[in-house]
């Protein structure tokens, strides 16, 4: 696998550059250390050994930043998260105005939006964060911008904490460890790595988003749907706890070729196993499930490839 590890400045200097041709993608993921990174390295080799002359440049991203680029132009493709996508699509906050470049390629697996505080806090819900130091995700990731949505529902900013700390999950780890944050909040699957980190030395909990939060949550963006951290997930963690769920999934410019789409998700869709041993929630992933609405405009390579498995 030849996964590219570039800098900062080397990844501005290529989205400077624009898109190259239709067989050189770029493909944006996530951050070191999460799982879009190393799935996009999977796809790459997918890609580069399925499909003849293709090339696949994978580039450090988010879930916001991703669309952003998508949109402008600046990259083919990438993975993204619905709920933000959808707020893309239809011009709504962090985007300044709608997108019309961004396409559906492959719904991918669920993530979970979870809010994890230290056992020994009296944070049980999010109308009790107020007062209490944060370890967030930097701006651009969608997790943070759900972090604060669900502060504004409770009437709450960052302004009403007394430190906000916005960076990696190790960094957010760190802080719970030494008790410089009293919760910690991220959006991935679940298991987390970071999680089971932390929960390794620190005793934690789970907090609900449930309710009258959730309804809140809504009002504010229509996309986040109920979704369960079943009980064991985490150590100490003896119930089902209720949360918000959205999708991850992969998108493309609109005006990307419709064969480079096809032939591109033919392969990913041939070799899901690949892909399933980064995110397991991947195993056993049909074009049925991969094909699923999410509010996001399908790319025409894309529908042609579900038409033809009759998805």
């Amino acid at each position: 696998m030849r996964t590219q590890f570039l800098t900062a400045a080397a990844v501005a200097a290529l989205l400077v550059a624009g898109p190259a041709t239709a067989q050189n993608i770029k493909l944006m993921t996530g951050p070191q250390g999460g799982s879009w990174y190393p799935l996009g390295g999977a796809i790459q080799s997918i890609i580069e050994n399925g499909v003849d002359g293709a090339s696949v440049m994978v580039l450090p991203g988010a879930g916001i930043a991703n669309v952003k680029a998508v949109q402008a132009g600046k990259v083919d493709m990438g993975f993204a998260n619905s709920v933000s996508t959808v707020d893309a699509i239809n011009g709504n906050a962090p985007f300044e105005e709608k997108a019309d470049d961004v396409c559906n390629v492959a719904t991918l697996y669920p993530q979970y939006f979870q809010v994890i505080a230290l056992a020994d806090s009296d944070i049980n819900s999010p109308a009790d964060l107020g007062g209490h130091a944060a370890a967030v995700q930097p701006v651009g990731n969608t997790g943070e911008a759900i972090t604060s949505h669900m502060l504004k529902s409770q009437g709450l900013s960052y302004d009403d904490l007394p430190r906000v700390n916005h960076g990696s999950y190790t960094d957010s780890v760190s802080l719970m460890k030494d008790g410089n944050a009293a919760f910690f909040t991220l959006g991935t699957t679940v298991p987390a790595g970071a999680v089971m980190d932390l929960a390794s030395a620190r005793d934690i909990k789970v907090v609900p988003i449930e309710g009258e939060a959730l309804e809140k949550m809504q009002a504010l963006n229509p996309g986040y749907k109920p979704i369960v951290i079943k009980a064991g997930s985490y150590p100490g963690q003896d119930a089902d706890v209720n949360t918000i769920g959205y999708a991850t999934h992969i998108i493309a410019r609109c005006s990307l070729e419709a064969d480079v789409v096809y032939n591109v998700l033919t392969n990913i869709a041939a070799n899901v196993g690949d892909l399933a041993s980064i995110a397991n929630a991947m195993k056993g992933a049909t074009p049925a499930d991969m094909s699923r609405d999410i509010g996001v405009p399908m790319h025409e390579g894309a529908q042609r490839f579900y038409d033809e498995q009759g998805s």
